[in-house]
């Protein structure tokens, strides 16, 4: 095959890799085109070149990793991720000068670890926010960018001793596997080691004294040669732990291991020069570190598998997708990397193939499982005008959509978000458990002198040595740093797989504490797909005239009652054809729209909403209007002149709520209903749901004081709404939930958020809560008590160092088991 002299193969002009076919991707360095595999790759290289840093690509011995920046070495490196070009794929630009970004890190190795990295960066001016996933590893920082830049975190992420980079799912995948496969080598160097030693030490055990000195020594010497390997690499995840601790004047669960491992192999050394006879000590550290480093990689496999809800989410949007440039003149495909489309471009999702963005079905109908999203197992229809979702799965026919929400803007992107900030979340106790730990760690190395003295001198050196070591090895208390993070990772992940999403602060620690639930009605406990079932006239208004007029003053609206009236339809067709004139609109949450209209030459000033709010303008309501028979809402229309129509609307309740309350009501919660509908039409639902109370016509005003009169009474409340209206009283809650089709403000405010309508999933979120207490609870309790017990242990000298190892190992492992129980979800009966 001839290839061409510029380029002798095909590969990546930045990170080496082959370039598809399909791609036409270059950049310019020295009057030569280059080719790329990807816009990623595209953007970085061309953003190192524009730097005036090309240099980069004569002087790098290898070549780089897809779409990565040059190793952050130096600070003119690290000055790259602050361009422009090159965070236009990764950052997102917020309010004013606000920034946000995801960050993989790298050298974390227990939850201590989360902790220095929040305090050092919270330290920083201009740093707004720091949420770090313990269990995926994945940051979440938000800055200022008028007082710090992206390459400032970064260098203080490198100072304090970890590495850090932009997120990227293949990148991350990639990284997690080549940790692995070193931490199995690892493991398998410690195994050998641990038994070469043990084949040379095993004579000492029995003959020790009978063994001529010659042969002695051979076997010490034998011990020495096979545990270098364990010492100087196995043993490096520890020293380089430790010496991170030491360089931020602190100490960590690395710490006293190292030390132990350090004071063992010295004191091996010193056996084996000065002929002491005392033991080999060799096949002590082998034997520790190897079940060390085995209940760190069962560990590592937990905490992954404890985080899985996140990553799987994060990797649902493809990197490519089928373009339409033309479209609709044309539906000529391109292939196209993902982060490069804008809104209004169109793409086409063939069967099988996850839709990368969320938009708006042109052409094409289809099914679409969201099961990933939202619990939902059956599949969705989706026709032309109707909305579809980055991360979904189309799985009959092509579809062509256009693109409303890309990148850190769809659906999903806030999704993750919520799910990075649940499992960032620290509960009390376990601020309390990362306090205690490091006061415990402190203090098992200062215990560790005068036991070690105390031991030399009632017995000898020998003694005093193992069991030092074993205090500070089986003292180390990683069982407490795990107890919450992987409790509350698993459950969170659990949830999020039935379409429930944990996002608040403490949300799971209050959800086991709630007494009472305060559901908003229309959109909540009714499908809120209210419908206008009649139009009563009292003025002399038409039908036609009066539904303009309401249409007018409603187009901007995204409320139930709102909708319900734009779709409405007169049996003669639509009004669109009426000339009305909309200025000065006022819209007053939870009570109505006012605007002035012209129609038919005359301006008047309007109102749409509940009776009081138009009587505001129109005067007392009218005798025709006073005493309509109606369960459901009703919307009155009026003007200067007057009262004019009345709207009756109808909801129906939601087919899961009456189960949902059932259980609800038999774990003793008190269950309320607030609305600002009608009287008789809340009186209804509540009675034929039979709710222990109820509270119609309530302002946004009332609702908040109705549940700080709950809360008054010493009831943790959960509050349960959909609309604008319902934001400030779900704030005030001591837990916020929002359903599917809630308001964006209502979602963004919200504790929890329910990804679907079926309501049956609140008491297994209820029930979920609990077991995570009781979970965190019994983690906590192993954790201390077994730190009591192996305390005296140890300083008595009633454990040896492998024994340390074993237990301090089975001590994590048996937390992570206890918390793996809630990556599964219980049904309420």
């Amino acid at each position: 095959m001839m290839t061409s002299p510029t380029h002798p193969q095909k590969n990546c002009f930045h990170c080496g890799l082959e370039v598809p076919e399909h791609l036409h991707l270059t950049v310019r360095f020295e009057d030569e085109e280059h080719e790329t595999c990807c816009a990623g790759c595209q953007a970085v290289a061309q953003s190192i070149i524009d730097a005036g840093l090309g240099n980069y690509y004569k002087q790098r011995t290898a070549d780089a990793e897809k779409s990565e920046l040059p190793p952050p070495e130096v600070l003119s490196q690290l000055k790259l991720y602050d361009l422009p070009e090159v965070q236009a794929d990764f950052v997102e630009v917020g309010v004013g000068d606000e920034r946000e970004a995801v960050l993989m890190l790298g050298g974390i190795t227990c939850a201590a670890c989360v902790w220095l990295i929040e305090q050092q960066l919270l330290r920083m001016k201009g740093v707004v926010r720091v949420d770090l996933n313990y269990s995926t590893h994945r940051c979440r920082v938000v800055w200022d960018s008028a007082h710090i830049e992206l390459s400032d975190i970064l260098l203080k992420i490198r100072q304090t001793g970890y590495t850090a980079a932009p997120y990227d799912a293949q990148k991350i995948e990639a990284q997690a596997q080549k940790e692995r496969k070193q931490f199995i080598v690892r493991l398998a160097v410690a195994g050998l080691g641990m038994m070469q030693t043990m084949m040379f030490a095993l004579p000492t055990y029995f003959y020790g004294g009978d063994i001529e000195p010659l042969y002695l020594e051979i076997l010490h010497w034998g011990g020495f040669l096979m545990v270098l390997p364990v010492v100087f690499y196995s043993a490096l995840p520890f020293y380089r732990g430790a010496w991170r601790d030491w360089k931020n004047r602190r100490v960590g669960m690395d710490t006293p291991i190292a030390i132990a491992i350090v004071m063992t192999f010295i004191a091996g050394i010193y056996s084996l020069a000065t002929n002491a006879g005392q033991g080999m000590y060799f096949e002590s550290i082998a034997m520790l570190l190897f079940f060390l480093l085995g209940g760190r990689f069962m560990e590592q496999i937990a905490r992954r598998k404890a985080g899985d809800a996140a990553e799987r989410l994060v990797k649902l949007v493809p990197a490519f997708c089928h373009r339409l440039p033309s479209y609709p003149e044309s539906e000529a495909i391109e292939e196209a990397a993902v982060v490069r489309l804008n809104i209004g471009d169109t793409i086409v999702v063939k069967p099988g193939e996850v839709i990368p963005v969320d938009g708006t079905v042109l052409s094409g109908e289809s099914e679409v499982n969201e099961a990933m999203l939202t619990g939902e197992s059956l599949p969705i229809a989706k026709r032309p005008s109707e909305k579809v979702t980055a991360g979904t799965l189309n799985t009959s026919s092509p579809l062509i959509i256009r693109t409303d929400h890309t990148g850190g803007n769809t659906r999903l992107s806030h999704i993750v978000k919520l799910l990075d900030r649940a499992l960032a979340q620290k509960p009390r106790a376990a601020e309390l458990a990362e306090k205690y730990a490091s006061s415990f760690v402190f203090g098992e190395l200062l215990l560790a002198i005068p036991v070690f003295i105390g031991w030399a001198w009632y017995a000898d050196a020998h003694t005093a040595l193992w069991i030092t070591v074993a205090l500070l090895v089986i003292t180390c208390p990683c069982a407490l740093s795990l107890a919450t993070p992987t409790a509350l990772a698993a459950s969170t992940g659990a949830l999020a797989k039935d379409g429930i999403l944990i996002s608040g602060k403490q949300s799971l620690e209050t959800l086991a504490q709630i007494d009472d639930v305060v559901f908003d009605k229309t959109g909540t406990l009714t499908k809120g797909q209210l419908s206008v079932s009649r139009m009563l006239s009292a003025g002399r208004l038409n039908e036609a005239q009066a539904l303009a007029i309401a249409q007018a003053l409603e187009q901007q609206s995204e409320h139930p009652i709102a909708r319900a009236i734009l779709n409405h339809m007169l049996s003669d067709g639509p009004v669109s054809a009426l000339d009305v004139k909309v200025q000065q609109r006022v819209n007053r949450i939870g009570h109505g729209v006012s605007a002035q209209i012209e129609l038919d030459g005359e301006t008047q000033v309007w109102a749409l909403g509940k009776a009081a709010f138009v009587a505001e303008i129109a005067g007392n309501l009218s005798e025709t209007f006073a005493h309509i028979d109606h369960t459901g809402g009703i919307i009155f229309l009026g003007n200067q002149s007057g009262f004019q129509t009345a709207f009756l609307l109808e909801d129906q309740i939601k087919d899961s709520a009456a189960e949902m309350l059932q259980n609800l009501k038999q774990h003793g919660i008190r269950l309320h209903l607030l609305s600002g509908d009608r009287q008789a039409a809340v009186a209804q639902v509540a009675q034929e749901l039979g709710l222990d109370a109820y509270r119609a016509e309530a302002t946004p005003e009332d609702k908040l004081a109705y549940v700080e009169n709950l809360q008054k009474q010493g009831r943790k409340v959960m509050m349960i709404g959909d609309g604008i209206n319902d934001a400030p009283v779900l704030a005030q809650a001591d837990v916020s939930a929002a359903v599917a089709t809630s308001a964006d403000v209502a979602r963004d405010g919200a504790d929890v958020v329910l990804l679907n309508d079926d309501l049956n999933v609140l008491p297994v979120m209820m029930e979920q809560a609990r077991r995570t207490h009781q979970i965190i609870r019994q983690n906590l309790t192993w954790a201390s008590a077994y730190n009591l017990v192996a305390v005296p242990l140890a300083v008595f000298g009633y454990v040896t160092p492998w024994i340390a190892a074993l237990g301090m190992s089975f001590s994590s492992l048996l937390v992570l088991g206890n918390a793996l129980r809630l990556l599964k979800t219980k049904k309420v009966v």
